[in-house]
């Protein structure tokens, strides 16, 4: 059988893919050959049976490889995946970041390694620095900054496939995010599964609105600084004095909201309300008027009513969200919201979470239809599409410099996109 490099299949969050490209980097040094590796999503039920019909595809498309299956589906539950005829390899979340577990492999791996290696990841107190050069473009890197997850919401399995809240120390993110600045990277995002809670389990106990300032301080010639997913409740003062001050640090957040009624956000254990979003909301944006939001927002929890589905959709103008990511719910066996008697019926699910993102476009067509006329700052991805400081995306007639930041007029809009 001739060589082949190892091919890799990402599914799930934006940190997943930023732990591929490190996997990538780990499988190429160790000289792994003629695999293909599967980096799983375990956050529903569907995610799960979609990994492994992508299982099943990629053994059709690649007989003679060895299939490894990793990530967060294969660490909650690696005997689903040990049953398919299809998997040669189980390996874990904690696993598929050590150099061992893939120098172990070699060019060859067959019978020199177990087929499941899962250990439990509730004991993992680290989170290494990965460095990688990005992914997805030359213009933006990512950079993971924490890991795994101290809360319990009712509906997530999330923290039984990443384990307990890990920090990445300081120095170790600034030292990376200033080689990415060498390299040529205009702008940074930081990334975590819950990274409000960054820094707690580091001495002093730091927040990340300090990450954010020390960052902003020590690395001047890096241009923009963009923060992925935060829980409003858990931002701290710093961050919020870095949202009035720095305007390096990107006008935009995304929200972990979930759902905008009281007594659903009670039955999900979440750690707000719905007031505590809109006074959230409205302080960011009086810090940052240009700022623009995002938010997860579940559809259909057990015993959402419609009166309850109302305050979400009514969230949606409260809080000025403009770029909604809709969950119709899925019931997760493992999780306690699973054993909850007063399931909502599945067509209903699906008719609100329609709902919701028809709400989320009419937010987005007034956000776009507000740009028109206006100067942007704007990184360009590709030679004819960049994206505001908004993340707004915006299409140039005319080539640009992959990479570069330019100033452009907006001119009008098409689509989901404004033109330039």
């Amino acid at each position: 059988m001739s060589t082949k490099p190892p091919v890799f299949a990402t599914l799930g969050c934006r940190l997943n893919a930023y732990e591929t490209e490190a996997m990538k980097d780990l499988a190429a040094k160790a000289g792994v050959e003629n695999a293909v590796v599967i980096n799983t999503c375990a956050v529903t039920a569907e995610a799960v049976r979609k990994a492994r019909q992508e299982i099943r595809k990629l053994r059709r498309d690649n007989p003679e490889a060895k299939i490894i299956v990793t990530g967060c589906a294969a660490q909650t539950e690696p005997e689903t995946f040990t049953k398919m005829a299809e998997v040669d390899l189980v390996i874990g979340n904690t696993e598929k970041m050590q150099p061992e577990t893939w120098s172990r492999m070699g060019p060859d791996f067959i019978g020199r390694t177990e087929r499941v290696q899962v250990d439990d990841i509730m004991s993992v107190t680290e989170t290494a620095g990965h460095l990688i050069d990005g992914f997805g473009t030359r213009s933006r890197a990512y950079v993971q900054v924490q890991n795994g997850c101290d809360h319990r919401c009712t509906f997530c399995i999330i923290p039984y496939g990443r384990g307990n809240s890990r920090s990445v120390p300081a120095g170790v993110v600034v030292d990376q995010i200033k080689r990415l600045v060498d390299k040529g990277y205009n702008e940074v995002v930081l990334t975590g599964v819950d990274l409000t809670s960054w820094g707690a389990d580091l001495p002093a106990e730091p927040h990340l609105g300090d990450l954010v300032m020390r960052i902003l301080k020590l690395v001047p010639d890096l241009p923009r600084l963009r923060i992925s997913s935060i829980d409003s409740i858990e931002a701290d003062e710093m961050l919020m004095q870095a949202i009035a001050t720095e305007p390096r640090l990107m006008p935009h957040l995304h929200l972990s909201l979930q759902h905008g009624d009281d007594l659903i956000l009670k039955r999900m254990a979440r750690r707000h309300l719905r007031d505590d979003a809109i006074r959230f909301c409205e302080e960011a944006r009086k810090l940052r008027p240009d700022m623009t939001f995002g938010a997860d927002i579940i559809a259909g929890f057990p015993t959402e009513t419609e009166a309850h589905f109302e305050n979400s959709l009514k969230l949606v103008s409260e809080c000025d969200l403009t770029w909604l990511h809709v969950f119709p719910y899925s019931k997760r066996e493992g999780t306690p919201a699973a054993k909850i008697p007063n399931q909502v019926n599945g067509t209903v699910i699906k008719a609100r979470a329609a709902r919701l993102r028809e709400a989320g476009d009419v937010q987005v067509q007034r956000h776009l239809e507000a740009q028109i006329g206006r100067d942007h700052i704007i990184l360009m991805e590709n030679p004819h599409m960049g994206r505001t400081e908004q993340f707004t995306e915006v299409t140039f007639a005319t080539a640009q410099t992959e990479g570069a930041i330019v100033k452009a007029k907006i001119l009008g809009l098409k689509g989901t996109q404004l033109l330039a």
